[in-house]
């Protein structure tokens, strides 16, 4: 299986990340400073404090999606590993859904979550169960909302991106699938979801059983496909 992701790009983002975390603490810094030597500032003051706050926090969120552990490239291929070279993994497309697997008999989108904690499923609607820690960073980290929904509108924007870009011919199955990747979470599922659901050790087991593989010329045109998305 070949893994496809830009990591200079990744490594640019977590460092943005990293950079307006700090800037927002020192910014913050500064405003309680300037309190102090010049109390009479305090429409800079308050400007500094806000400003600070502001950017601390859009640092903090996206350090959530591109430092936090653990990372989509470190856990999706571990359960798929021994995958042919049929089997392309896609990892952090710049459009449409972020994470997508590309079979012999077609694609399959990968709508992941790194969120701890417990996730229940019960007849098309979503639960998760509030702790303290999760409601403290529940604005810097992702939403849950409806995993099965976000998945469907993945493949659905998949499907439609394909048929724009491949000539007329043969039919290319797009599934869905929501993988849980955090070692913390707890799946719940009290009925059955429309889409797979699992963690990362169930994934494999969790692919769609694709019935024929395409032929080799359609295979090599979704391939294509996907490497022009991969590179934006």
């Amino acid at each position: 299986m070949k893994v496809v992701f830009d990591r200079p790009k990744l490594r640019r983002r977590a460092l943005l990340s990293h950079a307006a975390s700090l800037g927002g603490l020192l910014t913050v810094l500064a405003s309680v400073a300037l309190s102090l030597w010049r109390p009479d500032l305090h429409v800079l003051q308050g400007v500094l404090l806000s400003g600070g706050v502001m950017m601390a926090a859009v640092g903090i969120y996206f350090a959530n999606r591109w430092v936090r552990k653990p990372r989509p490239e470190e856990v999706l291929p571990r359960p798929l590993k021994g995958l042919d070279d049929r089997h392309r993994l896609y990892l952090h497309l710049p459009k449409g859904p972020e994470h997508l697997l590309l079979m012999p008999g077609g694609v399959v989108v990968l709508e992941v979550y790194n969120l701890a904690g417990l996730f229940t499923y019960r007849h098309g609607k979503w639960r998760e169960k509030m702790t303290i820690g999760r409601a403290m960073r529940y604005f810097l980290e992702e939403p849950l909302g409806d995993p099965v929904a976000r998945a469907r509108a993945g493949a659905q924007w998949v499907a439609d991106y394909l048929a724009r870009r491949l000539p007329e011919g043969e039919a290319v199955p797009v599934e869905a699938l929501v993988v849980f990747i955090h070692p913390m979470a707890e799946l719940d599922l009290l009925s059955p979801p429309p889409v797979p659901v699992c963690t990362p050790r169930a994934l494999r087991k969790k692919l769609p059983k694709l019935r024929r593989p395409l032929s080799a010329e359609r295979y090599q045109q979704v391939c294509r496909a996907l490497d022009e998305l991969a590179g934006g």
